[in-house]
């Protein structure tokens, strides 16, 4: 059992930036950023395995970063150039099986945090 807990979220104005981060604690190995907007679908964001293999959705690809401190038992997630349609509530996700590349697929996680809201103004 992996637990989750999501921060960082907030409103910013188009064209700004916020860092997301997600502290968990437990056993993992793939862990993600999902998002989910009113009426819309759960969405993948980005990704990273234990061996530190990346993957983005192309909604954000060149424009976020995630990465994560082992030490500190930290995840985040950096956005820039955010847009309005990246408000959506931001989770963070995390699955013990071991694989290489971690794919977006919500039923590949079975560990889920509370989610922060990232609100973004036009």
């Amino acid at each position: 059992q992996v637990q989750l807990v999501e921060s960082g979220g907030g409103s910013v104005q188009a064209g700004g930036s916020l860092r997301l981060s997600c502290r968990y604690t437990g056993r993992r190995s793939c862990i993600a950023w999902f998002r989910q907007a009113p009426g819309k679908e759960r969405e993948g964001v980005a990704s990273i395995s234990s061996y530190g293999n990346t993957i983005y959705a192309d909604s954000v690809k060149g424009r976020s970063t995630i990465s994560q401190d082992n030490a500190k038992n930290t995840l985040y997630l950096q956005i820039d150039s955010l847009k309005p349609e990246d408000t959506a509530m931001y989770y963070c996700a995390a699955d013990i099986l071991l694989r290489s590349w971690c794919f977006l697929i919500s039923n590949n996680y079975n560990n889920w945090g509370q989610g922060t809201q990232v609100t973004v103004s036009s």
